[in-house]
């Protein structure tokens, strides 16, 4: 669930919910099939290439937003190199025209960052081969393209921000609910006034995706021969069904692997398949993820290594890319996530993920029973960054920052190791 300056409800209590309705319909839902073959593979972008390059073959895509959430306020001219797509979070209704968006930079908020500095920097990251696109929703944004009135202002309003301020295109993060057939009929409008080279992207919930008849399903099928990527928000969710009519509980690579797979067996392309994680544990209520295992998603998906009970029957070669929430929160772990995954992006499959390193338990439905420790011991001798979990003298550890040589249970309440538990 992505964060939105005037939240108010509780994302935790939300994603209990969701995760009880899965749970509800895991029943009803148990003849999901897989659709149809898997796509080609697509090339591997190679080691060294530079993001200009690298922004043809894989997304790194963070959200950047223009409201304080606890987590960093900074310009857009502060976003690292890593990040090729930068979703800027979020438009909102417009006043008058029913179904149209507008933005509001909220200067006073970001510490008197100006309207012009704001252009200014779009134009700057843009120079460089990247992507800045706008974000349309957000956990309490509510924009309804219902009919053929509002699908027409959606268009041509979003079309207007393009121009206005020099967006590469339009994300879709409505988290109440979409209209399928007018939304669909909104960016294909959108695409005839933008040209071929509008970026398209969308960040639906897990649930979204649980059945064919789901809206977002829908308008990824509708829109395949215009969309971008899918960036799937695989957290904030609790459990929910793999393609393998499965039960999986968020925060695993199970999790991840087996729900893309139900986007990669629906029709959509390799390259239009992404993951969204949390930069950070704070950034979400639950699903977080240490970026190593992140990678592991991604090596299993892709070449079929790294896996945890869940493997493809084929790997699907290199998929679109890795989102997360947000470049802000990022920022307070030192840019662990895009300075993780980037070089694996960069790398391939293999090269950031270990084969003997076990998958993260949910950080809020822990499974596992007592017993030996099943995280990889603490060694001095090892660099750990934010959200990496050892074992040392009998519990469990978690990572809050870069750290090396410091012992977990030595550092006290503020330090870098947090206790997880006994195991």
């Amino acid at each position: 669930m992505l964060e939105h300056r005037r939240r108010t409800a509780s994302r935790g209590a939300k994603a209990a919910l969701t995760g009880a309705f899965a749970l509800l319909t895991a029943g009803l839902l148990a003849g999901f099939s897989q659709l149809s073959p898997a796509p080609t593979e697509v090339e591997t972008v190679a080691d060294g290439e530079s993001v200009q390059a690298q922004q043809t073959g894989q997304w790194l895509t963070g959200y950047w937003h223009n409201f304080s959430n606890g987590s960093t306020v900074m310009p857009l001219s502060e976003v690292p190199s890593e990040y090729n797509l930068v979703a800027v979070a979020f438009a909102e209704n417009h006043p008058t025209l029913d179904g149209g968006i507008t933005f509001d930079l909220a200067s006073e908020e970001l510490g008197g960052y100006t309207d012009q500095q704001f252009r200014d920097d779009i134009a700057a990251i843009q120079a460089e081969g990247r992507k800045v696109i706008i974000s349309v929703g957000g956990q309490l944004g509510h924009v309804d393209v219902a009919n053929a009135t509002q699908a027409r202002n959606f268009a041509d309003t979003t079309y207007q921000l393009m121009q206005e301020y020099g967006f590469d295109g339009v994300d879709i993060d409505l988290e109440h609910g979409v209209n399928a057939q007018y939304m669909s009929d909104a960016l294909h409008d959108l695409s005839g006034q933008a040209g071929s080279d509008l970026i398209i992207t969308m960040a639906p919930q897990t649930i979204d995706f649980q059945s064919p008849d789901r809206e977002y399903y829908k308008l990824a099928s509708n829109i395949s021969d215009i969309l971008t990527i899918v960036n799937m928000q695989y957290y904030n969710s609790g459990s929910m069904l793999g393609c393998d009519n499965q039960v999986y509980s968020q925060g695993t690579v199970d999790f991840v692997a087996s729900l893309a797979c139900i986007q990669l067996e629906m029709g959509l392309s390799p390259d239009q398949v992404g993951l969204g994680l949390p930069a950070v544990q704070s950034a979400a209520g639950g699903g977080y993820m240490a970026p190593s295992q992140v990678v592991r998603a991604l090596d299993c998906l892709e070449a079929g290594t790294n896996c945890g009970s869940f493997s493809p029957d084929t790997p699907y070669g290199t998929i679109g890319g890795v989102m997360t929430w947000s470049i802000n929160w990022d920022a307070t772990s030192g840019y662990a996530f895009a300075e993780t995954l980037s070089a694996r992006l960069a790398g391939g499959p293999g090269d950031g993920g270990s084969t003997d390193e076990p998958t993260d338990e949910p950080t809020d439905e822990p499974t596992g029973e007592p017993g030996d420790c099943a995280s990889p011991a603490w060694s001095a001798d090892s660099t750990y960054t934010g959200g990496d979990v050892v074992s040392h003298e009998g519990s469990e550890y978690r990572a809050e920052w870069w750290t090396r040589g410091e012992e977990p249970g030595t550092t006290g309440e503020w330090g870098v190791w947090r206790l997880v538990g006994a195991c």
